[in-house]
């Protein structure tokens, strides 16, 4: 991506109180919200500082590291508004880091995001999908006239994101949505299901005027991980016709179709169950994972070989999927990060002590920085019984060593197992993710 005019040299970038932007109002006192280390924040307002300076090369780490942490840290929510501004001021809207930083302040509700999001979206391309996926969560009013009149607009995929942020807002009863659903193109598609969608499937439920638009986009995709992002948006905002077409789909055609569609239609079913309090129990999965099948029902394409589904089952407790999970840490010393994850699932779940001490030898002696911090974050994850609280300590101890690294995901798992050490160290919580990963180790900033 192309660096834009005028974001270089001597213009005042900053982000320091005595450098503060003077629009906006001053904000108030978080210290006692504050659970991420003075250290951590130093760290990353200085980095930030920089990378407004001169765009970095690692901009997406930086952009990553800043989702997962920013939602912990009022103090550095406060560090990202004023970045933002500057951003915007210059029409930055193309950079990682604007994306990251607009999304993080958008789902945080952060109450200097309006005056943000409407410069943005008087902006050409509306400031881009990051500012209208960032509109989705923000309730507003100011936002509702260029919002409608986005909506409006010739280009489709601005009207769609546009119309999709008001049915979020309760501004609108979808049908114009629906109207618009078929006028959409492959690519266009493609980027508003990762941009867009992904992040509204692990948000709290929308309003289910989303539904019909929904199934026109689904009956168009022929790629079966996004067909389940639009489905889970659905699924969660009420709308029961993806599970049913699922269990139906499920019972026909081919032997590899059906088992992707058998576990397609137990991932809504958790769905709906993690938002239907009168919902029945959901029994575990049978279908045996394979490298294809989980590659297939991620929202990634499927060369990316990307084993998100695996580690959604895991994270349930499926114990169909044990087997794939062994076959992943065959050799040890673990050398990837997908390795790790499984070995942090096999301590947990499965009776497999030795791989806790894997992982405190990767968190120690792994050979890459970024494997290292995330081995720390993932032997937090698999203390279990009587055994918890002391591998929570040692990951407590390990992520101390991170904060200065030079590698900013290591300093984000560190500043993340501390949060979750302050807040968490009785209850049955888990740093890694699959929200986190995406950002911190692949750069992902959806």
């Amino acid at each position: 991506m192309h660096q834009l005019h005028g974001e270089s040299g001597g213009m005042a970038t900053q982000t320091s109180k005595a450098k503060r932007i003077d629009v906006l109002p001053k904000k108030p006192s978080v210290a006692r919200a504050e659970i991420v280390d003075k250290a951590t924040r130093g760290r990353f307002e200085a980095e930030l500082d920089a990378a407004l300076k001169r765009k970095p090369t690692s901009e997406v780490k930086l952009g990553g590291a800043l989702r997962a942490v920013g939602r912990l840290s009022p103090a550095l929510r406060g560090t990202l508004v004023d970045a933002a501004q500057v951003m915007v001021r210059r029409g930055s809207y193309a950079r990682e880091l604007y994306g990251a930083t607009i999304r993080t302040l958008g789902e945080s509700e952060e109450k200097h995001l309006p005056a943000l999001l409407k410069s943005a979206l008087a902006s050409d391309d509306a400031g881009g999908t990051a500012t209208l996926s960032a509109a989705s969560f923000c309730r507003d009013s100011s936002l509702a006239a260029p919002l409608a009149k986005l909506a409006a607009s010739r280009q489709s995929h601005l009207a769609f994101g546009a119309e999709t942020a008001r049915v979020c807002r309760r501004e609108s009863n979808g049908a114009h949505l629906t109207a618009i659903a078929p006028m959409i193109k492959e690519s266009h598609r493609i980027s508003l299901c990762v941009d867009l969608f992904v992040p509204l499937a692990r948000s709290a439920p929308i309003p289910v005027h989303v539904a019909p638009a929904l199934g026109v986009l689904r009956g168009a995709e022929r790629h079966l991980g996004r067909w389940l992002v639009l489905a889970d948006v659905a699924t969660k905002a009420g709308d029961d016709g993806p599970l049913l077409e699922a269990m139906q789909k499920a019972q026909v055609g081919p032997t590899s179709a059906r088992a992707a569609w058998a576990l397609v239609a137990w991932a809504l079913a958790e769905t709906k169950a993690s938002v239907d309090p009168n919902a029945s129990p959901v029994a575990s999965p049978t279908t045996r994972p394979t490298v294809e099948l989980v590659a297939r029902l991620s929202d990634r394409p499927s060369a990316d070989r990307d084993t998100t589904f695996l580690f959604r089952m895991a994270q349930a407790r499926a114990l169909s999927c044990k087997p794939m999970l062994d076959a992943l840490v065959k050799s040890v010393p673990l050398t990837d990060e997908i390795a790790v994850r499984a070995a942090s699932y096999l301590a947990r779940d499965h009776g497999r002590e030795e791989m806790r001490d894997a992982l405190v030898d990767c968190a120690l002696n792994g050979k890459r920085d970024e494997l290292r911090g995330l081995a720390v974050a993932a032997l937090w994850d698999s203390g279990s019984g009587p055994t918890r609280a002391a591998t929570r300590e040692r990951a407590r101890e390990l992520s101390d060593e991170l904060v200065t690294s030079r590698c900013l995901s290591s300093v984000a798992w560190g500043a993340l197992v501390r949060a979750a050490h302050a807040s968490h160290r009785d209850a049955d919580f888990v740093v890694v993710t699959e929200t986190p990963l995406r950002w911190i180790q692949w750069g992902w900033l959806e």
